[in-house]
Parts: C-alpha cells; sequence; structure tokens
C-alpha cells in the first residue's frame, strides 16, 4: 500500500470516527434501516447502537455499546461469530419478524430467529427499539409490552450482562442465557471463558476455560449461592429464581443513574463486575478472589480455609491420599476415610461441618419436604450416601432436604455463618471428635494445676526480672529521667493543645441508627477484621455509604486506643486522610464512622494475583505521592506533630477514583512544642514496617513513619510484601534484593512483571523525574525489560477500549 493510500485510509477513518451519521430515533420498523455507521441512540441517551470495529481488529460488527462514556465498551454484539467481511453493513428488520444484517452485496450475514408463537406473529406496526436499559427489543405490534416482545437482545448475551438481564435457562422457551468472554480485544467472537447455570440438585453457576471449571459460585440453597457469601451491597439487589420453568440469576441497581456492568473478562480469566463512578470503570466486585474460590482445589472429601495454613483441609474422619502431595502443597488428590463405614444404622453417625460452602450438588438428590431428621434415617439406610444438608435456608429456617450419594467436593469454610453440612463416619470416628471436642472444652485437673503451675514460675520468674530491670534502670538514670519524662510532656504539651481549642463538631450516632445499617452486624456487611476489633459496610438513611469500625471486647486495642483515634481524626482534615464522620458510644459499645473507601484498602491490589494488573505505573506513582502528601501533613502541617507508627499497605484506603487515605491512628502519637524524638518500652505496630531503631530501641520519630513509607514504595512498585518474600538463591529478603539490584544499576528489574500500561524508566529510577505527559516518550511494560522503545504501547483490555466506528462511504 502507497503512503498516499494509507493517508487517505486514516483521514477516512477518522472522519467516520468524528462525524459518523445518526438516527433521530431509538426505533427501526419494517420500513427504515440502518447502515454504515448510522446508528440508534436511545431514548435517554445511555445506549447506542450500530456497526463498529474492536481497537485493532479488521472486521465490522453490530453491536451495542455506552453512548456517554468515552471509553465506549461493547456490552453486545450481534453477529460475534459472523463478522463482516464487505462493508458497508446494513441492519433491517423483514415481514416475517426476523432481524437481518446484510453486505454490500445484500448476502445475509447474521439473523435473528423468526418468532415461533401465534401471538408474536408481525404485523405492519412492528418495530425493534433500543431501550435505557441496553435491551433491544423486537414488538410484534409496536407497542413495546411484554406480550408482544417476539425477541429481544437480552435473550442472547455475548460476554456482558446488564442490569435487567438474566443468566441461567429458561426451559418453557429452551433458552441459555450464558455469558461467554471475547476471544481477544481485537475479536469479540467467543472466547475461552463461558459463566453459565447447570441444572441438577441444587442449581449452580460455573466458570468454564474451555471444557474445564474452573470455579463454582456453590449450590443455590434458597437464601443465595453458598459460594458467594458477600453477594450484598446498598447499590444492588441480587436474586437467584428457580422454578419448574426457568432458573437465573439477575441484578438491578437502586440507583438509576448508577451505570453497572457484569462482565466474563477472557484477559483476566474471570468475572468482574464494574461500576462507573466520576469518570472510571471501577472493578467492584470479582471472582475468583482468592485460591480457595479455585474449583475442587482440595478434592474430594477435602476443604479449604483461607484463615488456615496449609488452605487445604480433610474432612474429620479423611486423611490425605496421598501425603506426599499435601507435603508439597498439591491437594488435588482430596482425601479418604479413616475408618471405613459400616452401612449398619448404628454402626454409622454424622459430623456437623460449620460455615461451610455446599458440595458441589448438580448430581444430589433433593427432597423439598423433608425434614432433617427424617433426611438423617434416610442417609443412614443408603449405604452410599456421604453427606446431607438443608435444601432451603430462605428466610433464615431449615427447609426440605438434599443427599449427597457422591464424593464431596468444592468445600469451603467461611469466616461467618453460611450453612451446615453433615458428614457420614463410622461412628467410632463421631465418638473420637466428641470425645477431643469435651476434652478442648473442660480441661483436666492436671492440666489446670500445670497452668497454675506455670503461670507462678512466670511470676516468680517476672519478679526476679523486675528486679534486675530495676537495678538496670538506675544505671542508666539520664535515659530513664530525661527522655521518659521529656517526652511525656510532650504528649501532654500536644494534648492540651488539641483539648485548648474548639470541640469539633462530631456527630454521635444512636446505636439503633448502627444496628439498622448494617443489619445488626450482619456477616454479610463485615468488610474487614483488624486489631481494633471489626469493620462493617453500611448505609445510613440518607443513602450515604460509610465504614464502621467497631471497638472489639477482645480487642488488641482499648478505650484509651478509641479516644485517641477520635481525638487525632476529629482535627485531621486532609485529602490524603481518611476522614471520620462521627462516633458511637452506647454502654461497652465504641465505634468509628468513616466515609466509606470502595476500592478497600491497598494491599488487596498490590498483593492480589488478578488485580496487581489493574495498577499501572501512574496509578502506583499517583498512589505513592498521595501517602507522601498525607504522611507530609501529619509531620509538618498539622496543628501538633503526629507521628502515625504503623505505616503499611492495610492501613492505606483507596477511594473511587483510586485516592489513597491513610487510616488506623489507633496507635498514633502526638509530639508537642519541638519535640522531634520519643522512647517508649511498649513496642506497637508490624514487624516489616519497623525502623531499626524503634523495634529494638523503642525510639520513634518522624523517620519512623519515613522507613515504613520507605517499605511501602518498595512493595507498590515490585507488587511483593516485605515479609514473606525471599530469594533464596541469593539468601536476600525484599529490602536487601531491592538494595542490591540498585547498586547493580538494575533497579527497574524491580517493577511487577504484572504491571499493565507504558512507563518511563527514567521517573521510575530518578527521584527527582515527574510524570510524563500522555504523548512523552515512554517504555512499555513486559517481561523482558531490557527492550526498551522509545514509543509508548499502552496496553488496553476490553472493559474499557475506543474501537473505529465504520466509515459510511
Amino acid at each position: 500500500m502507497t503512503r498516499t493510500r494509507a493517508l487517505a485510509l486514516l483521514l477516512a477513518l477518522a472522519a467516520s470516527f468524528f462525524s459518523h451519521s445518526v438516527a433521530a430515533t431509538d426505533i427501526i420498523d419494517l420500513t427504515t434501516s440502518i447502515t454504515g455507521n448510522q446508528t440508534l441512540v436511545s431514548a435517554g441517551g445511555v445506549f447506542q447502537l450500530g456497526f463498529f470495529i474492536p481497537p485493532g481488529g479488521r472486521r465490522t460488527y453490530l453491536g451495542i455499546w455506552y453512548a456517554s462514556i468515552p471509553s465506549k465498551p461493547v456490552v453486545w454484539v450481534a453477529n460475534r461469530n459472523n463478522p463482516l467481511f464487505r462493508t458497508p453493513g446494513a441492519l433491517s428488520l423483514t415481514s416475517d419478524g426476523r432481524l437481518i444484517i446484510v453486505d454490500r452485496r445484500n448476502s445475509t450475514v447474521w439473523s435473528s430467529p423468526a418468532p415461533t408463537t401465534a401471538e408474536n406473529q408481525i404485523t405492519t406496526r412492528a418495530a425493534v427499539q433500543l431501550r435505557d436499559n441496553g435491551n433491544f427489543l423486537l414488538s410484534s405490534d409496536g407497542s413495546g409490552s411484554p406480550e408482544s416482545v417476539a425477541w429481544q437482545s437480552f435473550d442472547y448475551p455475548t460476554d456482558t450482562l446488564l442490569p435487567g438481564m438474566k443468566l441461567g435457562i429458561d426451559l418453557k422457551k429452551r433458552l441459555s442465557w450464558n455469558i461467554t468472554s471475547w476471544n481477544s480485544a481485537s475479536d469479540p467472537s467467543s472466547g475461552l471463558y463461558t459463566f453459565k447455570v447447570i441444572l441438577g440438585g441444587l442449581p449452580e453457576f460455573f466458570l468454564f476455560r474451555g471444557p474445564e471449571v474452573i470455579y463454582a459460585s456453590g449450590p443455590f440453597n434458597g437464601a443465595g449461592l453458598t459460594g458467594v457469601p458477600n453477594l450484598r451491597s446498598p447499590n444492588f439487589v441480587f436474586k437467584v429464581v428457580s422454578t419448574s420453568d426457568e432458573t437465573y440469576y439477575s441484578y438491578a441497581v437502586t440507583d438509576p443513574s448508577l451505570l453497572s456492568r457484569f462482565v466474563a473478562n477472557g484477559e483476566a480469566g474471570r468475572l468482574q463486575r464494574y461500576v462507573w463512578t466520576n469518570g472510571n470503570w471501577s472493578s467492584f466486585w470479582y471472582y475468583p478472589t482468592d485460591p480457595c474460590d479455585n474449583y475442587a482445589m482440595c478434592g474430594p472429601f477435602g476443604y479449604c480455609d483461607m484463615s488456615a495454613t496449609p488452605l487445604c483441609s480433610c474432612l474429620p474422619g479423611f486423611q490425605p491420599r496421598s501425603q506426599q502431595q499435601w507435603t508439597l502443597r498439591d491437594a488435588t488428590g482430596g482425601c479418604v476415610r479413616s475408618t471405613k463405614l459400616t452401612c449398619a444404622g448404628a454402626g454409622d453417625g454424622f459430623w456437623p461441618m460449620n460455615r461451610m460452602k455446599l458440595p458441589q450438588a448438580t448430581n444430589a438428590t433433593v427432597y423439598a419436604d423433608m425434614t432433617l431428621d427424617h433426611c438423617r434415617q434416610v442417609c443412614l439406610a443408603n449405604c452410599s450416601c456421604r453427606a446431607y444438608s438443608a435444601a432451603n435456608m430462605s428466610g433464615g429456617v431449615s427447609r426440605g432436604c438434599v443427599i449427597w450419594g457422591v464424593d464431596l467436593l468444592d468445600m469451603r469454610q467461611y469466616p461467618g455463618v453460611v450453612q451446615d453440612v453433615y458428614i457420614r463416619l463410622a461412628q467410632s470416628e463421631v465418638d473420637a471428635l466428641s470425645a477431643a471436642a469435651a476434652t478442648r472444652r473442660r480441661p483436666k485437673t492436671k492440666l489446670l494445676i500445670a497452668i497454675v503451675a506455670g503461670v507462678a514460675g512466670v511470676l516468680l520468674l517476672g519478679a526476679i526480672g523486675c528486679c534486675c530491670f530495676w537495678r538496670n534502670m538506675k544505671r542508666k538514670k539520664v535515659q530513664a529521667k530525661t527522655e521518659p519524662s521529656t517526652s511525656s510532656r510532650g504528649q501532654r504539651q500536644a494534648e492540651d493543645q488539641i483539648d485548648s481549642e474548639e470541640d469539633v463538631d462530631l456527630p454521635l450516632f444512636n446505636l439503633d441508627v448502627i444496628l439498622a445499617a448494617t443489619d445488626n452486624f450482619s456477616v454479610d456487611c463485615k468488610i474487614g477484621q483488624g486489631g481494633f476489633g471489626s469493620v462493617y459496610m453500611a448505609q445510613l438513611e440518607d443513602g450515604k455509604e460509610v465504614a464502621i469500625k467497631r471497638l472489639s471486647m477482645r480487642s488488641l486495642q482499648g478505650v484509651g486506643e478509641f479516644k485517641n483515634e477520635v481525638k487525632l481524626i476529629a482535627k485531621l482534615q486532609h485529602r490524603n486522610l481518611v476522614r471520620l464522620l462521627g462516633c458511637c458510644i452506647d454502654g461497652d459499645e465504641r465505634m468509628l464512622v468513616y466515609e466509606f473507601m470502595h476500592n478497600n484498602s491497598l494491599d488487596t491490589f498490590i498483593f492480589d494475583e488478578g488485580k496487581r494488573g489493574l495498577l499501572e505505573w501512574k496509578n502506583r506513582f499517583d498512589i505513592i505521592l498521595g501517602i507522601a502528601r498525607g504522611l507530609q501533613y501529619l509531620h509538618e502541617d498539622s496543628r501538633v506533630r503526629i507521628i502515625h507508627r504503623d505505616m503499611k499497605a492495610s492501613n492505606v484506603l483507596l477511594d473511587r477514583n483510586m485516592i489513597p487515605k491513610i487510616s488506623d491512628f489507633g496507635i498514633a502519637r502526638m509530639f508537642g512544642g519541638d519535640q522531634t524524638t520519643e522512647y517508649t518500652m511498649k513496642i506497637i505496630g508490624t514487624y516489616g514496617y519497623m525502623s531499626p531503631e524503634y523495634a529494638l530501641d523503642g525510639v520513634f520519630s518522624m523517620k519512623s513513619d519515613v522507613y515504613s513509607f520507605g517499605v511501602l514504595v518498595l512493595e507498590i512498585i515490585t507488587g511483593r510484601r516485605n515479609r514473606g518474600f525471599y530469594v533464596d538463591e541469593l539468601d536476600l529478603n525484599l529490602l536487601c534484593y531491592a538494595w542490591t539490584l540498585w547498586k547493580e544499576g538494575r533497579g527497574v528489574d524491580l517493577l511487577d512483571e504484572a504491571m499493565a500500561g507504558p512507563y518511563d524508566y527514567s521517573v521510575v529510577l530518578s527521584e527527582n523525574a515527574t510524570m510524563p505527559e500522555p504523548n512523552e516518550p515512554g517504555v512499555n511494560i513486559g517481561k523482558n525489560t531490557s527492550d526498551r522503545d522509545t514509543d509508548l504501547y499502552p496496553i488496553t483490555a476490553h472493559s474499557g477500549t475506543n474501537f473505529t466506528e465504520v466509515d459510511a462511504r
């Protein structure tokens, strides 16, 4: 192709993108059509339908995309497996009720099925309309009423599920509502990943990679999907319906202005829910989320628990099929019984497993009206029965029964209440487990005596230690009297300065309001756990989303830390500090109410194998700068100097726009006057982030926070934890490894290989560099960082990309 022809083609494509024709209506009837770059726009301007070329692609497709969003993410493709080769194409409605796409030779490329029922036969008033919910709906008489629907795009999803769409099966209409990923960002044809329902004893949704299952939602138990215990949000209404005619999952948004899409993401190999907020698509929810979400990770009769080490365990009464494999952390072979069943009524029993994701139940047997007691007897009478559980938990009441006569697969234990599963074991195993449980509840007398003796010995040693310590303190009279008194005086001076100012207008929340907002501290609302206690997501009566931090009675911190955090944060106002909205004090209850951070904490991004790739260098650089600004405010610009003492990734929260906000001031200290250093004998914080002088000698200052910040910077750019990362062959931890690479001039090798997007390596290596503008030279991130180009090659994804619209000429 000559340069002239290439230039002409580029100009034509640019002209088509910036000056395409738009139809004046959202409807096509028997007398109209669209062709080339003409489009339909829904009445409210939410969605647009027309022909498009994906980014990097060469073929033409008919699709629906968001009209008002610059990235124009495509949510539906009509002819995904039948692209147009000869353009321009045309879309029209035929007299027999079919939508057809024809190429420039008038050959049919794609058509919708013709109406099959008498009530949906096409009249002269038939029309197809693009609606504001994204549905492209063919009405037999043009009325748009539900009974007149002859065909709709919602019945034929591609890779995206929009609010109001169904994912499942309609047995009466013989429709399968599945979502299948794009083959690539430039090719919308059917890809490897498909999410669909499998009917059986209890319905369940599965994510396939080709023929292989990689994730399962857990069986539906009438109340929800047992593998998705957090399927709850103030802005969304989720439901699963299972009747004799249809079984499906769908969702709706409570705020009509909120744009959301649920996507089978082929590039990430997972399911993702996106929400459009403040000019960006935020990944609101995704699965698989963690290793325990991997299908059948622990094999038959094994279960996964993210709080355990190792993650996989055998069910009580079972042992690893191959101990060697389990030692190597390969539990896929599963477990086998330690004691065989007798298959005689009195010879076997059951052991309850609590808080469980139900085993895969597509091959289980369901008895809708059977009580659990009757279910137990039926299971005992059948030698092939492995376990039983309630089939329906709607309304919190057990109804019906499900019995497994197959190996138990894909089990997981959660920290909160989900459901109980009763595992069939030999009665001797049940007796042994009961005796062990009783022993744990009732320690023997000898054990009590040993404990008392041990405590007495410890107290005696403690007394001796105190004497030695007192003698040692006398030798260090200057340090013991001067430094602590100075620091205590500085702390009092800072507190007096705070107390002398006017009280902050900090609302006090009534406990009833907190209980209503958290559904009485429901497990479904719980989003975190720390030394302070539990953190809950809640929605107040005015619709505002907040995070509620509840002081635990067994908290590692206490009321003093609670008062400290209230006193500190109430006086601090900065863009990079989390904002305190109020508190609740009611009897023994102590709670703090914060602004809600939609993207959780920084550690959930940089240490997550799936999310790490979502943070480009610019995102990470902006997060580092934001944290630095927050620290500078605490150290230099606030009313008094604040030393945080626990700077780490989990204490940096991210809002909708990924702006970092420093949180958790429970162990922070205030400095008064010109105080710069303090000494403490109570070392509090997180190892791996503590400066050496603080961890060893109890001396802390602004430098302590700066040291922690440096560790955090390394974690952000590498995607690796300081604690737990180790280079065996070099005998180095992360800090030593970073220093070694820096001395060798290979600092750029520290960059996280999972990081997408362009970067300029001179920015990464220079302490004085600033971020380049988008059109400045940079470097494309790849696993081979030695090949450095002089151009930017941004890595794109289907979740938010531009595409070229077709030239009508």
